[in-house]
């Protein structure tokens, strides 16, 4: 659902911000996208001290399928 999450918001996501809005521990967050960006599903764009989170061609396409299997049931 993170991958979801991140193709559907309209500003910038930041792993603080994507554990808020999920209902998440930030420690769980990190862990689940640290895998993510292993799998080349996401991005880490540090800005500053911030690391803002953007999704890959590859994430994009396995959010696009996700919400169209959530859609269909």
């Amino acid at each position: 659902m993170m991958l979801v999450h991140l193709r559907n918001s309209k500003s910038e996501v930041y792993a603080s911000s994507l554990a808020k809005q999920i209902d998440c521990t930030y420690s769980h967050v990190v862990k689940v996208l640290q895998e993510m960006e292993q799998e080349e599903l996401i991005n880490f764009d540090k800005q500053g001290r911030l690391k803002l989170l953007s999704l890959t061609k590859k994430g994009q396409e396995v959010a696009s399928r996700i919400t169209d299997i959530r859609n269909l049931l």
